[in-house]
């Protein structure tokens, strides 16, 4: 069997772990720059639901009332920025990691142990991919918290760069690992889940199904893994809006600052803004797997491994 199972792993070569990074920012960059409206309403939320209570719709026209439209558009460049960064490292490092994977274990094992690849290969991928995103995310809280900070990504970047030091960048590290790599595995491995279960509801064989068919179940898994991934993350996701906001007392540890806050919150305030997280997630992560599925055609991109 592994002799004949043993051709279903390509040869990717530099070119076509290039494509599937471009592949992953396009995909990733795009649908988080076309969400910053929704995630500028969400990161009000999670910083003052005293003075954003009213839901989501209310809190949109509550920043609209007060700031004008302009300011739901907080934040685009480093998301932009930041989440195509991001994209690249998360799909292009998933596909590698997994890859590598299956070569070491050999396929037979692989396929029996294939969650375990997914949960691996995902949370590799993530940890490269927020070393990345976090100054540009760390940049986007900011400006999103403090609508007077600065002038857009370059002027508040320089400015925490020069005010409070490189390493003001990766306060948040933590709490976007916490936050990023459950999000990723769920991401990830539910996709690759509930992918298989329609394929398999299906009688029609994949490979003789339309392209049109296929990017519906990539859009139908898609949120399916965008729901989950959206619930494992929300804590994580509500303390590092805050640990961006919240300056460290006189040597205080970032852990410290982690603990502090996480208390303050509770378990209710943890899941501050979730259901406007539901809906960004859910609608970013289904087009995401739709966009990168469409690309990586485009692109002429080999198959992916299958397990």
């Amino acid at each position: 069997m592994s002799a004949a199972a043993q051709p279903k792993v390509p040869n990717y070569t530099i070119t076509d772990y290039a494509k599937f990074a471009v592949a992953g920012a396009m995909g990733c960059g795009l649908t988080h720059g076309a969400m910053t409206p929704i995630d500028v309403v969400k990161t009000r939320i999670q910083l003052d639901p005293q003075v954003y209570n009213k839901g989501m719709v209310g809190s949109f026209k509550q920043i609209i009332k007060t700031e004008g439209v302009g300011a739901l558009l907080t934040g685009l460049g480093p998301t932009v920025l930041g989440y195509s960064l991001q994209g690249a490292f998360k799909f292009g490092g998933y596909e590698f990691f997994k890859k590598q994977f299956i070569e070491y274990l050999g396929y037979d094992t692989a396929k029996k142990y294939k969650d375990s690849i997914y949960i691996g290969s995902s949370a590799l991928a993530e940890f490269f991919a927020d070393i990345a995103l976090c100054p540009l995310e760390a940049t986007r809280i900011r400006l999103v918290s403090q609508p007077t900070f600065a002038n857009g990504l370059v002027g508040g970047f320089t400015k925490i760069a020069k005010e409070e030091g490189f390493g003001s960048f990766y306060n948040g590290f933590t709490p976007i690992l916490f936050k990023q790599i459950p999000y990723n595995i769920a991401k990830f491995l539910v996709f690759e889940r509930a992918a298989e279960a329609i394929y398999t509801a299906i009688p029609t064989p994949k490979k003789d199904l339309s392209t049109g068919t296929q990017t519906a179940v990539n859009l139908g898994a898609g949120i399916i893994a965008g729901c989950a991934a959206a619930i494992v993350s929300q804590p994580a996701d509500t303390l590092l809006s805050k640990v961006n906001k919240t300056k460290k007392a006189p040597g205080q540890s970032t852990i410290g600052l982690l603990v502090q806050l996480a208390k303050q919150l509770g378990f209710a305030g943890s899941f501050a803004g979730l259901p406007t997280r539901l809906v960004m997630v859910g609608t970013l992560t289904s087009l995401q797997f739709t966009i990168y599925g469409s690309l990586k055609q485009a692109l002429n991109c080999p198959p992916a491994v299958a397990l």
